[in-house]
């Protein structure tokens, strides 16, 4: 076992203080929903940044995907490093680093620096994330912890759709640069309330120690897997245009393998009692094994959505990054609209009805753009606020459910681990849908451009064009002598590429939707009676 987790908080300490601690809860929120509007915000402003700092099609899925990937690598060791020395600590540095390397991603003038400041930003996540969950369900008990993960899920989901939003107005009244300097007076918001609020705890029996060889199989090999996704429109999967060798089918068997090798190396520790940088044995318990293939292809499907859905309404759709903002602002409104509504439909109907509930909203929303577009605006919107209402509805409860049947002494371990497998599934579906919406994108223009009168190597030159850009240059196209024609043919490829992308998402919901099928019945115990458990953690 790699630890002894974070506490729930026994009798005496922040848990009596009653308000406190739905105070404390904001505190953590405003510092998670950070961490997750980030992940958003710069989705609405890409085309603008691909435009203005010249990113190719592969840099702008990097620049989202590397975010989500160094979360994903270190939310684990970054939840250790907390239970051995401290929870609230941890938590100040991450804002701190967070809020630097923001300043950074808002001055940066290349696509590689851009990247490396999203790589620091995601390290400062990473730092940020690990004891929100697990606090939360030591805090909390019956149906008020029900309440506050309604609460935590709703803000958090609210702040994902409205990082559009905001990114939308900054994108075309101020600059798109404001979309990460706006974090600055938050994190300072957050970290005194963080300071002021959020009690101090570690975990006084968790065994020294941590498992470097784990942190880097696991990165590697997911590092691996989602630069073969990404750069397959770049290279091709198996044979490059000159016909060698792709380094995409390399990598992705080599990503295979470091992470079959992470597994057989986490089982040997485990068996020499040395510390793990998890315990694989969770996955025998139901709720979390399926629960975990539910999140990891919800968040697939909805990054991969929230990467595509901009820069097809920008690219082909005619809106600016404002507009397309202000759609998006549906999305948020089906999030808050169910956020009152879910502790009530979870008491009456269980928390797995209610997550599947919200999944089938969220698989039929995506299906329902993958047949209707290109269409109008209160048809895109009334579908995004069908699948905002599923994200409400599902994605607080997923996480309690998740953690249902984990023991206490294994809360923080498994809060951590279902961190790591959503983000892990935010970034392969940047990787993934990106890559297919990108590449499609290309063949699709230059099968309709090779009907045309247009010389080969101008076909070959507009198709190189757009597909770099990720379809952010088809506006442009129209005011460039000689290229007018073929702005329909582009703007029609973005469309087709886009609802092939669209459709897939959808599948991939109702994948998550059945893997929830398979969660054991739910126990309808007295919980809300039950008496607290005391561990052995202390207020630091």
């Amino acid at each position: 076992m790699s630890a002894v987790p974070p506490p729930a908080v026994a009798t005496g300490s922040t848990r009596a203080t009653g308000g406190r601690r739905w105070l404390a809860l904001g505190a953590i929120a405003l510092a998670v929903s950070l961490v997750i509007m980030d992940a958003t915000i710069a989705n609405v402003a890409l085309p603008v940044v691909i435009e203005d700092i010249h990113l190719t099609a592969t840099e702008a899925q990097w620049m989202n995907a590397i975010y989500a990937l160094v979360f994903a690598g270190l939310i684990l060791t970054s939840g250790r490093l907390g239970d051995l020395y401290g929870r609230r600590r941890l938590l100040l540095l991450g804002l701190a680093l967070f809020g630097v390397a923001s300043l950074f991603a808002g001055s940066a003038d290349s696509g590689t620096a851009l990247i490396a400041a999203r790589f620091a930003q995601g390290l400062g996540a990473a730092a940020i994330f690990p004891s929100t969950l697990s606090t939360i369900n030591a805090m909390f008990t019956g149906r008020d912890r029900g309440i506050a993960f309604a609460v935590y899920g709703a803000m958090i989901g609210g702040m994902a759709a409205l990082g559009p939003l905001v990114g939308g107005w900054l994108a075309t009244d101020v600059s798109w640069r404001w979309a990460f300097w706006l974090n600055l007076p938050f994190v300072v918001v957050a970290g005194v309330g963080t300071l002021l609020l959020v009690p101090e705890t570690r975990d006084v029996l968790a065994r020294r120690g941590l498992d470097p060889v784990g942190v880097a199989l696991a990165s590697v090999g997911m590092a691996a897997v989602v630069f073969g996704l990404i750069e397959s429109s770049t290279y091709g999967w198996v044979r490059q245009d000159d016909g060698a060798l792709s380094p995409v089918i390399v990598t992705l068997v080599a990503g295979a393998l470091l992470i079959g090798v992470f597994v057989l190396v986490e089982q040997a520790r485990a068996r020499a009692g040395r510390v793990v940088l998890v315990d694989l044995g969770l996955f025998r318990l139901r709720t979390l094994r399926y629960g975990a293939i539910a999140a990891l292809v919800v968040a697939l499907g909805e990054f991969g959505l929230l990467f595509a859905l901009p820069l097809l309404l920008q690219g082909a759709m005619g809106y600016d990054a404002l507009g397309t903002g202000w759609l998006m602002v549906a999305l948020a409104g089906g999030t808050f609209a169910t956020s009152g509504l879910t502790p009530r439909l979870t008491e009456r109907l269980g928390q797995r009805t209610v997550v599947r509930a919200g999944l089938f909203l969220e698989a039929v929303a995506v299906g329902g753009l993958a047949l209707v577009l290109p269409a109008g605006s209160a048809v895109i919107a009334g579908l995004l606020f069908v699948y905002g209402t599923g994200v409400g509805l599902a994605t607080a409860q997923l996480t309690s459910v998740m953690l249902s049947e984990v023991p206490i002494a294994q809360s923080g371990e498994a809060s951590g681990l279902q961190s790591t497998v959503r983000q892990l599934g935010s970034a392969l579906g940047v990787a993934l849908l990106g890559g297919l919406l990108i590449g499609n994108l290309g063949s699709g223009l230059a099968d309709s451009l090779s009907g045309t009168s247009m010389p080969a190597a101008q076909q070959a030159q507009v198709v190189r064009v757009v597909k770099q850009s990720a379809g952010a240059a088809i506006p442009a196209l129209e005011h460039q002598p000689g290229l007018a024609a073929a702005a329909a043919p582009a703007r029609e490829a973005m469309v087709s590429a886009a609802k092939e992308t669209t459709g897939l998402a959808a599948g991939v919901l109702a994948l998550g939707l059945l893997a929830t099928l398979a969660l054991p019945a739910e126990r309808r115990d007295e919980e809300a009676d039950a008496p607290e458990p005391v561990t052995a953690d202390r207020r630091g």
